[in-house]
């Protein structure tokens, strides 16, 4: 698997607005056949052919090859350049990188976050507040705290390409932030709307469709004794193209 992005910033806070995975192809020795920048170009060119679905997360933390999340991209001289850069891995590629094989390769999977902030440990901290209180202020004329554009999903406007949107973004909202659950809901409401096939995993708590209303969606990483049966659901749900909605218990 290859992992590629753009990343943006504002008033030093820096974003990953756009990030797609591609399964490779495999040569006659079963070794991936790697694709370039350019390849990735090409390929978005024809989205309707080549981008089997959407995974939404809740927010990034990536660099570029040749860089790291320890520090801000800009102190490391990084180049905002509005051009994709190949990524390095973190937990969540990993995991994709083993658990979306067959039946996707040679596709790309577009990676789409509730936040765009390309910042570790955001929740829980200060920031979900201003995220709270920035997206009261969203379809108004007032300032927000973070960019509205490269921060925020136009729900409204969504765009999304393939056949599938598969919903991992988490599901321990905290209940006073009312509006970023309101947005998590009007996100998944909008892409029913659209027609799109919505998968995530889910457990006893909430049948598949109130997990839709309340935009309840398990996140494939877990810690403790429930690592492993995230990480196997996630990969049964992927078994199939397009995946499949999975519970568990």
């Amino acid at each position: 698997m290859q992992t590629f992005g753009k990343f943006s910033t504002n008033f030093d806070t820096e974003y990953l607005i756009e990030h797609y995975i591609y399964i490779n192809e495999k040569d006659e020795n079963r070794e991936d056949i790697k694709i370039t920048i350019d390849d990735l170009e090409m390929m978005l060119k024809k989205k309707r052919k080549t981008v089997a679905g959407t995974i939404f997360l809740y927010n990034p933390t990536l660099s570029p090859v040749g860089f790291n999340n320890d520090s801000r991209l800009a102190e490391q001289g990084f180049e905002f350049d509005n051009k994709f850069h190949e990524l390095n891995f973190n937990n969540m590629m990993n995991l994709f990188s083993k658990t979306i094989r067959e039946g996707y390769r040679g596709k790309l999977i577009e990676i789409k976050y509730l936040f765009n902030l390309n910042k570790a440990n955001i929740e829980p901290t200060p920031i979900l507040e201003e995220f709270d209180s920035d997206l009261d202020r969203y379809n108004s004329a007032q300032l927000t705290r973070y960019d509205k554009n490269m921060n925020y999903q136009d729900y409204l406007n969504i765009r999304l390409s393939g056949k599938f949107v598969f919903f991992a973004s988490g599901h321990k909202h905290d209940r006073h932030h009312k509006e970023i659950i309101a947005y998590a809901r009007n996100i998944a409401a909008q892409t029913k709307k659209l027609g799109k096939e919505i998968v995530f995993m889910h457990d006893n708590n909430y049948d598949a469709e109130e997990c839709v209303d309340l935009a309840y969606f398990l996140a494939p990483l877990a810690a403790g004794k429930m690592r492993d049966v995230r990480a196997n659901t996630f990969a049964n749900a992927f078994r199939t193209n397009p995946p499949t909605i999975q519970k568990i218990g």
